[in-house]
């Protein structure tokens, strides 16, 4: 009878400690699961700050083409590179990487917009008489910058989507 007892007293320390070992692994995926969150909306804050920054620093640029301004465009749109560095500087966790690369390949394309943008205006600027500038390739330079442009808005608009879908 006596061994009986052990038996059964053994058995119930073997479930217990199995019990125990197992609400400890929970436990450990749990935390594992937070701070892997906690990771995702950090790094999702720091994607919608520099956004915040790039979308102001987009409309300083585009006050200055209202203007006519080509200094302000130049000045704005280094102050918008700033932006796109900040967003590439950014370490995204390893889940999120396919939004990292939309973003970043969006932002790229938006540089590519905005140098080739001020490159046609600064010809159009220092055009001379002897040097004249050629209006005729001006609709389709502009439409190639917009095409870029467009480009750029549609990988931002993919990283947002990822984004949405992982969120839900």
């Amino acid at each position: 009878m006596k061994r009986t007892n052990l038996i059964r007293l053994l058995a119930v320390a073997l479930m217990g400690a199995l019990l125990a070992m197992a609400l400890g692994g929970c436990m450990a995926q749990n935390n594992t699961g937070n701070t892997q969150q906690a990771e995702n909306r950090q790094y999702m804050s720091q994607v919608n700050q520099v956004m915040e920054d790039l979308a102001n620093r987009l409309d300083g640029f585009n006050q200055a083409v209202s203007n006519g301004d080509l200094v302000g465009m130049k000045n704005q749109s280094d102050n918008a590179f700033k932006a796109i560095d900040d967003l590439n500087a950014l370490e995204a966790p390893e889940e999120l990487k396919d939004i990292q690369t939309a973003y970043v390949d969006g932002c790229n394309d938006l540089r590519d917009a905005l140098t080739q943008y001020i490159d046609l205006y600064t010809e159009m600027e220092n055009a001379t008489e002897e040097e004249p500038f050629d209006y005729t390739a001006y609709d389709s330079r502009l439409k190639e910058i917009q095409s870029k442009y467009d480009s750029g808005i549609d990988k931002l608009e993919e990283g947002d989507k990822l984004a949405n879908d992982k969120d839900n």
